[in-house]
């Protein structure tokens, strides 16, 4: 048994960081239906049910301080590459397709939890997945954290968002023979931008070093002013903050800082671990109910998606690559684009990454809105 917090510590970098550096450099075919973040978290939650960690107080203090720093950094170092100008600058019929499948979501949300007849505490974990689908994982935490929901409840949301999300994926990408016919049958107006991707700097220790020390500073700032202020619980301000100065960073030279996409997933899949390390696996005999519940939320997106295509003469790509860049997010709506044009790459991620911005609020708004209907 692991008594030390450097030790315990020491094995969740070792768990995160190990498995984020194999998918990076070395993929695993593995990873394609089993994603690394997933893996961590499994393995992280096998490594806290064996006994391994003592979980002294000790431990359980540097759980929560790391954790309390992890967030708002990892929050304000991804929406670095944020570009308001360059998402305004999509185009009508993506602005829509991404509108479209935003409140699609989020809608389903509200009318499958009712038809489920889910409780109370089943809101936050639902409105977690809500970032998650509308932004990416890092979302998922952020709402995860503002909500206070526990370890034990955000663990079946995190298996069920990866497990449908590679379904969501796969799907997507068998439908791309048939885009062309579809296209046709809908008289959807074929498909044309100027934008592209939203580049960053060279990646390198210098300008990774930066961003850390920025991000340290940032998070120690943002920590004593949410500690100051009133109504909202110190954890809900501290991810409100970090979104903003994220935003508020995103126009400044620091968006032009090499590695904050690589730092930011460094960060997110350590805090996976984390998490995890602390997790039990109480709970997840309601994973069949979340996962039939979660699989309803997508079918009616997609059923909305196609409404929206055949209403406005959308192509397919235009509806798959906005609801990819809301449920699969920077990782995957690349794919989905490049399988049509590669020319199209720029927008999918000019999508997704504003899916950072949008998700955690998106997350706690549907969060809200569920513990009225459940009240």
């Amino acid at each position: 048994m692991i008594s030390s917090v450097f030790g315990y510590l020491g094995i969740v970098l070792l768990l995160g960081g190990g498995l984020w550096r194999i998918e990076t450099r070395a993929p695993l075919k593995l990873f394609t239906w089993l994603p690394a973040i997933v893996l961590i978290y499994l393995f992280a939650i096998a490594l806290s049910q064996s006994g391994l960690f003592a979980q002294n107080a000790a431990q359980t203090f540097a759980y929560k301080e790391v954790k309390s720093w992890l967030l708002p950094m990892m929050l304000f170092i991804m929406l670095l590459r944020l570009d308001l100008h360059a998402f305004l600058t999509l185009g009508s019929p993506l602005l829509l397709a991404y509108g479209a499948a935003v409140l699609s979501i989020a809608g389903a949300f509200f009318g499958i939890f009712a038809l489920f007849d889910f409780g109370p505490e089943a809101a936050g974990v639902f409105g977690a997945l809500g970032g998650s689908w509308t932004g990416g994982t890092a979302n998922m935490l952020a709402v995860a954290a503002a909500l206070g929901i526990s370890e034990a409840q955000l663990g079946p949301a995190l298996v069920v968002d990866s497990l449908l999300y590679t379904l969501w994926v796969s799907a997507l990408l068998l439908a791309v023979p048939f885009a062309r016919r579809f296209d046709r049958w809908n008289g959807a107006n074929p498909m044309e931008t100027n934008t592209s991707e939203t580049s960053e700097g060279e990646s390198n220790l210098r300008s990774i070093l930066i961003l850390t020390a920025i991000a340290l500073l940032i998070a120690s700032a943002l920590r004593y002013i949410a500690a100051l202020l009133p109504l909202l619980p110190e954890s809900t301000w501290s991810v409100l903050l970090a979104t903003l100065a994220g935003v508020a960073g995103s126009f400044t030279p620091m968006r032009r800082l090499g590695g904050s996409s690589t730092l930011a997933s460094f960060l997110l899949y350590l805090l996976v671990a984390l998490i995890g390390s602390h997790a039990s696996l109480h709970g997840f005999s309601e994973v069949p109910r979340y996962l039939a519940a979660a699989a309803s939320i997508l079918i009616l997106h997609a059923f909305f998606m196609l409404l929206i295509a055949r209403l406005f003469r959308l192509s397919f790509f235009t509806i798959g690559v906005a609801s990819l860049a809301n449920i699969g997010g920077v990782a995957s709506a690349p794919i989905l684009a490049a399988a049509y044009n590669r020319l199209l790459i720029g927008p999918a991620v000019i999508m997704a990454v504003m899916g950072y911005l949008i998700g955690t609020l998106v997350g706690l708004l549907i969060a809200s809105g569920l513990q009225s209907i459940a009240a």
